[in-house]
C-alpha cells in the first residue's frame, strides 16, 4: 500500500510531510506505519517502516533525527544525523539535508519553518509539553539559528480534536492556575467533564510566542482508525498497545 504524506501549503516551499498509518509493514493493532520505537512492535519491522519514511522525504535513514520523547519542553538543536536517545520534545536545525521526525497518537505533531532563513523545527506537544512551553521554546531555539518569529510558520498535523478530549476537573485547573484565559479552550461536557480543545491551545501559544502564521490541519486522530493510530482510542477499547505516527520536516 502506497504511504499517505498529509501536506500544508502553509509550510511550502520547505519539504514536509504529516504521514498517517497507511502504507506500512507492520501488522495487528499495530497495522500499517508505525514509527513508535517505543512500541511492542517488532523492532525491525518498525526499522522498516522509518526507513520508509525516510525514503519518502529523500533522505537517508541515518539522517531522519529523532528524540526520545518525554512530555517536556526540552529542544535539542541538530546539526548532523543523530540517533533518538536524547531525552527531549523537540529540534531545530538550519542543516541542509536532515530530516526531523515528532512522533505522536493523539498528542500535537507541530512543524515549523521560516524560509526566509532556512531553519525549520518539529515539536511533540501534548498537554504536558504545550502547558510547559516546548512550543515557545522551539521558536527561541528557531532564532537562535537565525529565524524571527514573525516569519515563523507552524502547522499542527493530526492530534486529538475538542470533541474527542475529555478530561476532569483537575486537569482544568492545572491550566486555569497556569493562565486563567486558557479557560476558552474548555467546554461543558458531561457529569462534570469538560472537553478540551488542545489544537486551539496549541495556535493559541503559538501566536502568542509571535509565530507570523499558525494553523491545525483539522484532522482528529481519535475519530478515524483507519488513517491515524490514537492512544485514547486504544484505552477505550482495552487494546494492549498502540502504533505512534511520525511528522516530519526537511530543508
Amino acid at each position: 500500500m502506497t504511504l499517505e504524506i498529509l501536506t500544508d501549503d502553509r509550510l511550502a516551499p520547505i519539504r514536509h510531510g504529516f504521514f498517517t498509518r497507511k502504507g506500512g509493514a507492520s501488522s495487528g493493532v499495530f497495522a500499517g506505519l508505525n514509527c513508535g520505537k517505543g512500541s511492542s512492535d517488532l523492532a525491525e519491522i518498525v526499522s522498516i517502516n522509518r526507513g520508509r519514511v525516510a525514503s519518502a522525504m529523500d533522505v537517508a535513514p541515518q539522517a531522519l533525527a529523532t528524540v526520545h520523547q518525554v512530555h517536556s519542553a526540552d529542544v535539542v538543536t541538530v546539526d548532523a544525523p543523530r540517533t533518538g536517545q536524547q531525552k527531549a520534545d523537540a529540534m531545530v536545525t538550519s542543516t541542509p539535508g536532515i530530516a526531523l521526525g515528532v512522533l505522536t497518537a493523539d498528542c500535537q505533531p507541530v512543524l515549523f519553518a521560516d524560509p526566509k532563513a532556512g531553519v525549520i523545527g518539529a515539536a511533540h506537544a501534548g498537554w504536558r509539553g504545550a502547558l510547559d512551553g516546548v512550543l515557545e521554546q522551539t521558536v527561541t531555539a528557531m532564532e537562535e539559528l537565525g529565524a524571527k518569529a514573525a516569519n515563523i510558520r507552524a502547522v499542527i498535523g493530526p492530534s486529538i480534536s475538542q470533541r474527542a478530549y475529555e478530561v476532569g476537573q483537575d486537569f482544568l485547573e492545572r491550566f486555569l492556575d497556569a493562565d486563567p484565559d486558557s479557560a476558552r479552550f474548555f467546554a461543558n461536557g458531561t457529569e462534570g467533564k469538560y472537553q478540551f480543545d488542545l489544537p486551539g491551545y496549541g495556535i493559541w501559544r503559538l501566536q502568542r510566542a509571535g509565530v507570523g502564521e499558525a494553523g491545525w490541519t483539522r484532522h482528529c486522530t481519535y475519530e478515524d482508525p483507519a488513517r491515524f493510530y490514537s492512544f485514547r482510542r486504544t484505552t477505550h477499547a482495552g487494546e494492549a498497545d498502540y502504533g505512534r505516527l511520525m511528522s516530519v520536516i526537511r530543508l
